[in-house]
């Protein structure tokens, strides 16, 4: 009998234990979701019919961004540095040139693609937080590490 108890006991544990579980992450993906909620989605009509200078990457967005001064910004979910400046560029769009698009691009993340992850190795991206600016060919006119709009202005070519 104490062997019984002792068995519910610990079921009751698991189980309030695992409902505590999942209502935290439900909680931190709302959050996640609430701070992103200002990112663009990005799908082939997005350039066409909005003005958004600070877009999630797609090959489309690159396709259609290439009369634009181009931004790869290669941004991690777990990133301090990265979530700063993600807040910095959807909180000042307008601070961001209107000739330019910064084209946030998936980084060492679980949210990282394929297409992304040749983008990291075709401009030798080796830490987040890295901007790339490329040309209308996709070659690399500058590269630099940090920073949010203010630094985006100052080294954008």
């Amino acid at each position: 009998m104490n062997k019984g108890i002792i068995v519910a006991g610990f079921a009751v544990l698991v189980l309030a234990g695992g409902g505590l579980f999942i209502a935290s992450q439900n909680q931190q993906a709302e959050q996640v979701k609430e701070g992103e909620a200002v990112m663009e989605k990005t799908d082939d009509k997005m350039l066409k019919s909005n003005s958004s200078r600070y877009v999630e990457y797609s090959k489309a967005v690159l396709d259609q961004s290439k009369d634009k001064r181009r931004v790869l910004y290669f941004y991690a979910t777990w990133c301090p540095e990265c979530k700063i400046a993600n807040e910095d560029f959807t909180a000042n769009p307008d601070k961001i040139p209107e000739d330019v698009v910064v084209i946030r691009t998936n980084y060492n993340d679980p949210n990282t693609d394929a297409e992304e992850k040749n983008l990291a190795k075709k401009y030798g991206i080796t830490y987040q937080h890295t901007f790339v600016q490329i040309d209308s060919q996709g070659k690399e006119v500058t590269k630099w590490n940090g920073g949010g709009t203010d630094e985006l202005v100052k080294n954008i070519k």
